[in-house]
């Protein structure tokens, strides 16, 4: 493992893809079979593979203890190395810096061992025994390895390597086509598998396994229609983008199961979904959205929110927020039973992925779901044709008036990526509004932004009480440069500093953007922006043209009652 955490540092260390490249290619070249698997699973930034559901399941305090433990510190000492870098791995590595006596790198666990010791904390029952195992495994670690073993661990890599990279990198070691390796990579949702194949010549093997979640297709954002028709035209096809929960539906002989975005089984989540897939008379993979939906309407995400991370919610809550599977796309199909009642054994699927999206769609609709207008769970997306500028203009605007986010704009004859965004599928959103709110916390951020103040806390005037309130935080929209000099100036006006958090004063005022306003008890105001995203500095301004939560309550009820909306703070002051 030593071998594997020094070629993750030279990785880390260069920005250059085609040197990333090399350098892993040449590394995955000389593993055997068994190393191969968990290396490659590793390099992906986590424990097990991504169509693996099991989860460590290791605290905080587990890992705090055993690493205290082993060197001998205090109980805060983690905690505070991790404030200095905002990076666990690191954190870690520092503090044991401090053991009497690190152990020998040449005695470092090898990568399978520690594949079976992920495996072994994952089986084990209760933090103790977690953590026990956790113990031994790090006390055979020296410095560097420890760091990339906790790294692994949480899931926090951050060595600058995307799937696609991996996937270039193994095609490279083992000699094989690109696009054979992408396609096994698709089919088993398993880097670790797909790099052994490739080594031992047998990617033709790779097959998509019903109850396994495969990655899914994403889109790249655009918001301009003019762009869309150029890339995708000169006829579109438009898609309302709903907001919902996106959820990739298997099943396979009577058993169905729902993946979320992350490739975690929601299945308990949504019962009556699954339950009404079970009855379907065909196997095979849909993907699709999870919505609210009552009396023919989709309801706001704030009311799908109160069945979320529910396990087995009870009959009152699946009827106080009832739920429709909409779907629109058909990633692979198995034939149908003979008697039409959901009894068909098992049998090899017809695999679409790489079939036209005209084609998907065509035999989507064939299979003519069980719709929610027949008391059935179902729907299918909505569904239209664009080929102008003013005609993609006219129905965002109307998937507005729907009080959807957006649209999704594809291209017909595009295959499905999965796992990759490309300019086959994009998705057009705008802000809903902007709100011109000062900034009142400000903290470190991650990653290469872990030594600079780039996640701000900000608030909106209460006319009433003269109180600012907090509305929301945002850590995307400035430039490194701003953000560096804006660093500074949050350094020398910290009112009080709580940990990595600090209270600044409320004197910068910043624009934001944003999706939809929900209520929050999460935010003093009383309300939360979705999806937030810093739009500008407003240095021109002070704190006290900020807007009101008089505004924003007023904004919530013209949603709520699908009143339009001003694009822009400006514009609601000056009436455009």
């Amino acid at each position: 493992m030593r071998g594997w955490s020094e070629l993750a540092e030279r990785v880390g260390g260069t920005t250059r893809t085609s040197e990333k490249t090399a350098l892993l290619a040449r590394y995955l070249a000389q593993l055997t079979s068994d190393e191969l698997r968990p290396a490659a699973v590793f390099l992906s930034g986590r424990p097990f593979p991504e169509s693996d559901q099991r989860v460590v399941g290791l605290g905080w305090a587990a890992i705090s203890a055993a690493v205290t433990q082993l060197a001998g510190t205090t109980a805060g000492a983690l905690g505070e190395a991790y404030d200095r870098s905002s990076d666990l791995g690191r954190a870690v590595a520092d503090v044991l810096a401090y053991r009497p006596e690190e152990p020998d790198p040449g005695h470092s666990p090898g990568i399978v061992e520690v594949a079976q010791a992920y495996a072994a904390m994952e089986a084990a029952s209760g933090a103790a025994a977690k953590g026990a195992v956790f113990g031994a495994l790090l006390r055979r670690c020296d410095c560097l390895t420890a760091k990339y073993v906790v790294k692994i661990l949480t899931g926090e890599l951050r060595i600058g390597l995307r799937d696609g990279l991996l996937e270039a990198a193994i095609a490279e070691a083992f000699d094989r086509p690109a696009a054979e390796v992408q396609l096994a990579g698709m089919l088993t949702g398993d880097v670790g598998e797909t790099a052994v194949l490739a080594k031992e010549g047998r990617l033709d093997e790779a097959r998509l396994r019903l109850l396994h979640p495969i990655k899914f297709m994403l889109a790249s954002p655009a918001e301009d229609a003019a762009e869309i028709i150029s890339r995708l035209g000169p006829t579109v096809w438009v898609e309302d983008k709903y907001d919902g929960i996106r959820a990739q539906l298997h099943r396979r002989a009577g058993e169905a199961r729902l993946y979320s975005r992350d490739l975690h089984d929601i299945s308990d989540q949504f019962p009556e979904i699954v339950e009404a897939a079970r009855s379907l008379p065909w196997d095979g993979i849909l993907d699709g959205e999870i919505l609210a939906y009552a009396d023919g309407h989709v309801l706001p995400f704030l009311t799908l929110q109160a069945r979320l991370g529910r396990k087995e919610p009870t009959a009152q809550v699946q009827a106080e927020v009832p739920v429709v599977y909409v779907a629109f796309d058909l990633l692979a199909v198995g034939p149908r039973s003979a008697d039409g009642a959901g009894r068909a054994a098992a049998a090899a699927v017809e695999v679409l992925l790489q079939v036209p999206l005209a084609e998907r769609r065509r035999r989507l609709e064939a299979l003519d779901l069980p719709t929610a207008g027949q008391g059935g769970r179902f729907a299918l997306s909505h569904l239209m044709t664009a080929d102008s500028v003013e005609a993609l203009d006219r129905v965002f605007g109307e998937a507005r008036a729907r009080r959807n986010e957006g649209l999704m704009v594809k291209d017909p004859e595009s295959g499905y990526s999965p796992g990759r965004r490309g300019l086959g599928w994009l998705k057009m959103k705008r802000a809903l509004a902007t709100l011109d709110c000062v900034v009142v916390g400000a903290e470190a951020g991650h990653g290469k932004r872990h030594g600079v103040l780039s996640d701000y806390t900000f608030a909106v005037r209460d006319e009433v009480s003269g109180r600012f309130v907090t509305i929301g935080k945002a850590y995307t929209g400035l430039t490194d440069a701003e953000i560096a000099t804006m660093t500074r100036w949050f350094e020398a006006h910290t009112v009080r500093q709580l940990g990595r958090f600090r209270l600044v004063e409320p004197t910068v005022v910043v624009e934001v953007a944003f999706d939809v306003i929900q209520r929050s008890t999460r935010h003093q105001s009383g309300f939360a922006l979705r999806f937030p995203r810093i739009v500008r500095l407003r240095l021109d301004k002070g704190a006290d043209e900020i807007d009101t939560l008089q505004t924003v309550e007023r904004l919530h009820t013209e949603l709520q009652t699908g009143a339009e909306y001003l694009v822009t703070a400006e514009a609601r002051k000056t009436g455009r």
